[in-house]
Formats: C-alpha cells, structure tokens, sequence
C-alpha cells in the first residue's frame, strides 16, 4: 500500500472527558512532535499509532491509513508493518557483530537490489553521522552504547527498514546530534513522529501536537518567529556539543573560553 496519510480521530482523556482535537491528519513527508509534560499521555499516543488503534485501547482513539482502517496484514504481519518505532529501550537479543546484523536485516528485506554490502555502508554511514562516538561494524550489538544502539536503530529503520512511518520516543536523552538528525531525516519522504522534550526538536517539526491529561489538547504550527527562534537555539545547542567532545576527551572548560565562545555567537556576557 502506497501510503499518503494517518488520520488520527480523537478519543478520551485520562479524567474520561473528549480529547480537545477531535482530528489530526499527519501527512508524507511531514516532521511531527508531541509535546507535553511527563505523564501527559505522549507515549500512550505514539502507542496507539503503532497498534492501529480502532477504539480498543485506553484512549478509545482511531487510526486511520489513508482514510480507512488498516489492513489487518499490517496488524498480524510483522513484514509487512509500515510502522518502525524507536524506543528508549534498546535491549537486543542478538549479539551478533553490528555487519552481520545489518547485513542479515538487509538480505531479509531484500534492500539493495542484491547488493547489501552498499545498503550497510549507507546505514553505517547515516548512523555515524548521529552519534558522537563511531561505531565499529565489528563491534557487538549488545556492546554499544546508548548513543550509537539509538543511532543505528534510526539508520536501519530510515534505510534497510524503508519504513514509511518512524517514530522516536525522546532520543535527545541519548546523546545523538539532534540538529544532525532532523536534517538528515527531511531527507526522506517518510512521516516522522517525535516524542520530545527539546526545544530543537519542536521548533525543526513541521508542526506539534500538545498533550494534557491524556488527551491532545491542540496543534502548535511552527511559524517563522519560531523558525528563527530555532536558529538560535541551534548555537546553544552545537556549543554544549563542542563542550561533551572536550568533558569526553578529558579536557577543562573554563569560564574565559565559555564567554568568548558566547560572544562569538553576538551574546553579551
């Protein structure tokens, strides 16, 4: 199925009252976030999006692909499902060397055209882009670290997955160059929902969904005050990475260069 479109129709909140946005249709090609404060019913959303919820679940919400229910091969067919979520759970039951992970996952799909070592190198290449620390291909799956376990997990989902819908549950608590990631991302014509609670993130989004009590309460288009706003930000944000590179490679950071560094960027300090 050429997919174009997820609808999501509105359910009920935690206190059982109607979800303030009764519909919210999310389209190709679209850079999503969810925003809200802990406990406010981000996950539970993404959850139903993953299960095609059809008023069966706590939210009574339905999902809607291209305006219908989806097909149940979608539901009972794990091959055939066109939803790859990205957790803050990376546990592997593999301990397989990253290569032959990859090169297995790619085979399986049939990625590539047959040529699996290309489609593994572009993965590799696309994850090393997002963490700060390389990963070795012949490096275990269960030995890396957060970092480059959400990394590749990203990669093998946007490029040997071809998933065309790909959900994120806050990857900024993973150390991955969140910036890096989003341009990466636009890259691909896919859906992309994020679970966030990153300012970089929001603001880089086509638009937000905000959450309150379990229910979404409204959508939040990203205007250019805020797309300026992200510019900004973006300094910050590259700054406090040029600070880990040198906290990791046991270096000091001192007061001094933190200033001049701001001032560079046309802050007074």
């Amino acid at each position: 199925m050429d997919i174009k479109e997820i609808t999501i129709h509105g359910g009920i909140g935690k206190n059982g009252e109607k979800e303030a946005l009764n519909e919210v249709t999310l389209k190709m090609g679209e850079i999503i976030s969810i925003v809200g404060p802990t406990g406010s019913g981000k996950t539970a959303l993404i959850n139903d999006i993953e299960l095609f919820a059809n008023k069966n679940t706590p939210s009574k919400r339905k999902i809607l692909i291209n305006g219908a229910i989806a097909p149940a091969e979608f539901v009972n067919d794990p091959s055939k499902n066109p939803i790859a979520l990205i957790t803050q759970h990376t546990n592997f039951l593999s301990d397989l060397p990253v290569h032959r992970f990859l090169t297995i996952h790619a085979k399986i799909r049939q990625t590539g055209n047959g040529n699996s070592e290309a489609i593994v190198k572009e993965t590799l290449d696309f994850a090393n882009q997002l963490t700060g620390e390389p990963i070795n291909q012949n490096c275990a799956m269960t030995e890396l670290s957060g970092g480059q376990t959400r990394s590749l997990l990203i990669a093998d989902a946007v490029i040997i997955g071809n998933s065309p819908i790909i959900l994120l549950d806050e990857i900024e608590n993973a150390g991955i160059h969140r910036t890096k990631a989003i341009e990466l991302l636009k890259q691909y014509k896919k859906i992309f929902i994020f679970v966030t609670h990153d300012p970089r993130i929001a603001l880089l989004s086509d638009f937000r969904i905000s959450m309150k009590n379990g229910a979404m309460q409204k959508i939040i288009i990203t205007d250019s005050e805020e797309k300026q706003a992200a510019e900004e930000i973006k300094k910050l944000d590259d700054l406090l990475l040029e600070f880990r590179t040198v906290i990791r490679a046991g270096g000091n950071i001192t007061l001094k260069g933190l200033q001049e560094r701001l001032r560079s960027f046309g802050y007074v300090v």
